[in-house]
């Protein structure tokens, strides 16, 4: 493998902001690499869209970052995770690509005393069944409980993650989950990446006993492997990350840092059209 290769970026896709918790896992993670990172600020949200819809985005946000060069691709999304790795496999033989539902459900049954799963997510991930059938394939007799939560995507959207707001939203969603306490499930998947900004909000509900499974660092853990798997590791990089967006630059460099746990400048965001 070329060393030219290893020094390509590795590139990043969500529908819109909430992928930024998954590339703070992946910087963190793997320091030495560059990364590129596309928002599909203008089309989000993506979980109350079809899946031929979502697939069709996901494939041309891909072929952008393949087109300016890039070495592999996180889908960053659970929804298009759900809805389109095949179908960017199928597009990108040779690209290795990973998504964030299968690193997830492998957390969840790794963490689960009992096999009782909750999932919460977006109606498109929840619709079609994506972290039902991954963690029932790892772990054949779990009883998964999966619920819509797509308020959460606004409000992380806005940067209310936290207050009464937040707050009363998460009971809506989640009390019906964790009512039982001989039948509560003990894992909840945060099935969004939208939903870790929430997690202060989550955990007051669901009390101190419940894993809460974020899949971002599973994932990062998962993309090191591959990346190594592929001779493609590059440790001595700069840990460059640069941002493509859609739509609203001003605003995905305000709203992002709650994400991704740092300033973004603006000056390190470029528009482009899909």
């Amino acid at each position: 493998m070329s060393s030219d290769l290893r020094q390509l970026p590795i590139g990043v896709f969500d529908s819109g902001i909430g992928g930024l918790t998954v590339l703070k896992a992946l910087v963190a993670r793997l320091p030495g690499e560059d990364f590129l990172y596309l928002g599909d600020t203008a089309r989000l949200p993506y979980g109350t869209k079809t899946s031929a819809t979502v697939e069709r985005y996901a494939l041309q946000a891909v072929a952008e970052l393949v087109r300016r060069g890039v070495k592999a691709v996180v889908v960053a999304c659970n929804t298009a995770s759900a809805a389109a790795l095949p179908a960017l496999a199928a597009a990108h033989p040779a690209l290795p690509v990973i998504g964030v539902i299968e690193p997830g459900a492998a957390a969840a049954v790794a963490a689960t005393r009992t096999g009782r799963i909750a999932v919460i997510a977006t109606e498109g991930t929840v619709r079609g069944g994506a972290y039902q059938r991954a963690i029932h394939a790892l772990r054949g007799n779990a009883e998964v409980s999966a619920t819509p939560a797509t308020l959460f995507v606004a409000l992380a959207e806005e940067g209310w993650t936290r207050g009464e707001v937040a707050l009363a939203t998460a009971r809506r969603y989640l009390e019906p989950l964790f009512s039982h306490d001989q039948s509560a499930p003990d894992v909840l998947v945060l099935g969004c990446t939208h939903f870790p900004p929430l997690v202060d909000a989550i955990r007051e509900v669901v009390g101190q006993g419940i894993q809460i499974v974020d899949s971002a660092a599973t994932t990062a853990s998962a993309l090191a492997q591959l990346i190594q798997y592929r001779n493609l590791t590059h440790s001595a990089g700069s840990g460059a990350t640069g941002f493509l967006v859609t739509d609203g630059e001003d605003r995905f460099a305000r709203i992002g840092p709650v994400f991704f746990g740092r300033s973004i400048a603006p000056t390190d965001i470029e528009r482009v059209d899909l």
